[in-house]
């Protein structure tokens, strides 16, 4: 039996790692849409109520990572490489991590208009973190290959679309707001939007490296 036929051999037993991640995966959409939420809120007191949704929802993405590092302290077999389940447990954790640090700097900074930019970004995260799912529940039994690529392009896609509106939006907060500390204030909440994209392309690199050496 090849390397291959002994992974596929274990993947159909393992209990542990793939409902973890997809627990993980899962947390990542609620995260997602619980931002959006976050951004349109026009209430003060409803935004506050979200922001404490958020942290907790980062905080069950921190536990659920913490499972994932603990199953691989554990466990010799484990259904692909030690690092590619590492390395995708931690940009999954990323992701929640600057979305959570998106609204964290919301109302540290007590910003009250939220900006297109700030939309539109929040809604490519969500849409980052749905196809981050959506490859993910795929990974278990790696049949069908199509969508996990197919999310990995969009994830690709999306961040480049990322990349344009933050650029875009920074250069206008450069030549059209006066006021330095507000300016300060929309591109570090913009940068860690940005960011939380990143995480979503990086999340879309693990699961591409898994597919080239197991599928």
């Amino acid at each position: 039996m090849g390397l291959n036929g002994i992974f596929q051999y274990f993947v159909p037993k393992d209990r542990k790692f793939f409902p973890l991640f997809e627990q993980a995966s899962g947390n990542l959409i609620r995260i997602g849409e619980a931002l959006i939420e976050f951004v349109n809120a026009t209430d003060e007191d409803r935004r506050q109520e979200i922001g404490k949704v958020i942290e907790d929802l980062e905080h069950r993405g921190d536990e659920i990572t913490h499972q994932i590092f603990l199953e691989l302290s554990k466990n010799f077999i484990t259904p692909f490489d030690r690092e590619d389940i590492h390395a995708l447990a931690s940009a999954i954790d990323d992701i929640a991590d600057f979305i959570h640090g998106s609204a964290s700097r919301i109302q540290l900074y007590k910003v009250k208009v939220m900006t297109p930019p700030i939309k539109k970004l929040a809604e490519l995260v969500l849409q980052g973190c749905q196809d981050v799912d959506k490859a993910v529940v795929e990974l278990k039994n790696l049949k069908n290959i199509r969508v996990i690529t197919d999310s990995c392009v969009r994830i690709n896609s999306m961040e480049n679309q990322a990349d344009y509106v933050f650029d875009t939006a920074v250069g206008e907060l450069f030549e059209y707001e006066k006021d330095a500390v507000a300016l300060i204030k929309y591109k570090e909440i913009l940068s860690a939007l940005e960011t939380a994209t990143d995480k979503c392309e990086d999340a879309a690199n693990v699961m591409e490296s898994i597919l080239v050496k197991n599928a």
